[in-house]
């Protein structure tokens, strides 16, 4: 990974690009996030991500590789679940016929995490049910908060190296100020296409829950990207791709 060489001259390494999950959160209410995604190969939870459309779900493009996709039919999304160890009555797994990810992604060989964000085509469209909703798009003229209230959810890690949670986890977190994450992540940080929130110490993403959305005043904001192994480091902020900019991408390829 790019970001590898320039931790390690600062002496600390990264876990976040890769999975990312949830550390310092309360289990959720079942089902208040019917837009929730379980990104599982071979039934095993890889990533979160969110249903934009009753065919396709946005998620992080780090999630997947065409290795593992060449086994597509292990490779499902999972839609209406509270706890996935469990065959609950609200759940819809799907199987994952097209994966899109940026071009850009492709073009930097995956080291550009700026341009992390992956579409993922269903072979059968979602039912929608109080289980199951499309978390809808922002507007082209919406604009981050700032200090809004923000949250994410998945069912992530509870603690680093530690086993996926198997109920959802949400935790409140607070966007950080760009020149601050700028400053922290130098070149690794793109303004424009990047936001991030900074952990209180005790709050964070960390393993298990890339591509999950940040939810700032009910809209999604982001797609969750990367962060340091110690996930909860209150100098370092965890970064989201940001997902007003790619709106146009998005909508061209869903059609």
């Amino acid at each position: 990974m790019v970001l590898y060489a320039f931790l390690l001259l600062l002496g600390i390494s990264l876990a976040g690009a890769i999975e990312i999950g949830i550390i310092g959160g309360k289990e959720a209410k079942p089902h208040s996030r019917p837009y929730m995604a379980s990104l599982q190969i071979n039934k095993y939870h890889k990533c979160g991500g969110m249903l934009i459309r009753e065919d396709y779900v946005l998620t992080a493009a780090h999630c997947l590789n065409s290795s593992a996709f060449s086994g597509q039919d292990n490779f499902e999304i999972v839609l209406g679940a509270h706890n996935i160890k469990q065959d609950e009555k609200s759940q819809q797994r799907i199987k994952v016929i097209k994966y899109i990810r940026h071009p850009m992604f492709q073009r930097n060989k995956e080291k550009n995490y700026s341009y992390d964000i992956m579409l993922l085509k269903l072979k059968t469209k979602a039912k929608l049910n109080k289980f199951v909703k499309v978390m809808p798009l922002l507007k082209k003229n919406e604009t981050t908060p700032a200090n809004g209230k923000c949250s994410i959810a998945g069912w992530g890690y509870k603690k680093p190296k530690a086993d996926p949670s198997n109920v959802m986890l949400e935790v409140p977190l607070k966007l950080q100020d760009n020149s601050k994450c700028k400053e922290m992540w130098q070149q690794y940080f793109n303004s424009e296409r990047m936001i991030c929130s900074v952990s209180d110490g005790k709050h964070a993403f960390c393993q298990g829950d890339s591509g999950s959305p940040l939810i700032c005043n009910t809209k999604a904001q982001g797609i969750a990207s990367y962060t340091l192994d110690e996930c909860t480091n209150k100098a370092y902020p965890q970064t989201y791709v940001k997902i007003s900019y790619f709106l146009p991408w998005i909508k061209k390829n869903i059609g």
